[in-house]
């Protein structure tokens, strides 16, 4: 068994190094048509045999992509992803996010689906089967957890050994040496990680649950006014977004109680609709960082407003609700729900919370599961 389990461990590394050598003949960025657009260089290889299917699911013409995972997904999984966080997966769309020409070639560099389920399928037992596009939510969320989040399918200590595999240029006998060299500790890390995983697994299953979605909201997080003091005369303040276990924060913006971040962030909606609950917050670079204030933003108003016109074909801008501004809530004055352009959005300015001054301004965006 032991020696099954290193061998499948150097086939795989071998494989994956192989296609490493090869990408860039294939998927060169320089090879792709249309190189100064990103989204012509996204759309076509989204349109690469290995992309037409979700990594995780299987469903055919995935519009998502996990950009720091280099796989297109699809909004189901998507969802999923976002609430493994940034620091796992950091989804972006095909069709509402704007591109960058660096993002596209990271997104190549990964080479496709194919080559990055080789590496987080690699020892996928054979009792367990990968989830169909119309799987449960559980089962979906329990797959994409268990592949990413914990890596029990990986081959044990993978990273060095893909790292220090064989190529097919340069010096073979010297890359075997040093792939040899990381076989040390495979078969006890094999070993022991499954079972280790397999209760970390049970523990954040029993903390989270299963959530399943039922749309997306993004955020443009706009400027801040008249924030409070943390540093002497001025603060370094960024602001995080909370939606359920979901989290993702905006630059820091140095030495300004006036910041302008425009910064817009995606959160997938989760059901029970929580609310949304921002957090304003000074850098400090030897210390914990200062609280500046927080709010807290019921949406789902905004949510049943998107999904009352997700199939509308009106097109002229029209008032759709109203948050009343009042001493029982923050906005500092009445927040519209508006269909602008076939979307739904909400103007929101709020009066931040325990904290001395200081509001702040945003932009809600509720994007249906359809798109």
């Amino acid at each position: 068994m032991e020696t099954e389990i290193i061998k499948k461990a150097g086939c795989c590394a071998l494989a994956h190094a192989e296609q490493m050598a090869t990408r860039h003949g294939s998927h060169n960025s320089n090879n792709l048509p249309g190189t100064s657009k990103p989204r012509e260089r996204l759309i076509y290889l989204s349109k690469q045999p290995e992309n037409k299917f979700c990594a995780d699911c299987g469903s055919p013409d995935p519009k998502w992509v996990s950009l720091s995972l280099g796989i297109f997904i699809c909004i189901k999984c998507s969802g999923v992803h976002r609430s493994l966080g940034v620091h796992i997966s950091k989804v972006l769309s095909v069709k509402l996010d704007e591109w960058t020409n660096e993002q596209v070639d990271t997104l190549i560099e990964s080479g496709g689906n194919n080559s990055v389920n080789m590496r987080y399928e690699a020892f996928m037992p054979e009792n367990f089967k990968k989830p169909k596009p119309d799987c449960s939510s559980d089962e979906r969320s329990d797959f994409i957890k268990r592949k990413y989040e914990m890596q029990q399918f990986m081959v044990p200590g993978d990273c060095c050994l893909l790292i220090n595999a064989p190529h097919g240029n340069g010096n073979g006998s010297s890359h075997n040496k040093n792939y040899e060299k990381q076989h040390t500790g495979i078969i006890h890390a094999f070993r022991n990680s499954w079972r280790r995983k397999e209760s970390e697994h049970k523990a954040i299953k029993k903390k989270m649950g299963m959530v399943e979605f039922v749309g997306l909201i993004k955020v443009n997080v706009i400027k801040g006014t008249n924030l409070a003091v943390r540093d002497v005369i001025t603060s370094d303040p960024y602001v995080i977004l909370n939606l359920g276990y979901q989290s993702m924060k905006t630059k820091v913006i140095k030495s300004n109680l006036n910041p302008v971040w425009n910064e817009r962030l995606m959160l997938s909606i989760p059901d029970p609709i929580p609310p949304l609950k921002l957090q304003v917050y000074d850098k400090d670079t030897f210390s914990t960082d200062d609280r500046m204030g927080e709010a807290e933003i019921d949406i789902q108003p905004l949510v049943s407003a998107a999904k009352a016109y997700e199939n509308s074909s009106i097109t002229d801008s029209m008032q759709l609700g109203k948050w009343m501004a009042s001493a029982d809530n923050p906005l500092v004055k009445d927040s519209i729900i508006s269909l602008v352009d076939g979307h739904v959005k909400q103007d929101i300015t709020l009066r931040l919370q325990n904290v001395e001054r200081g509001e702040l301004e945003i932009e809600l965006e509720c994007v249906p599961l359809s798109q």
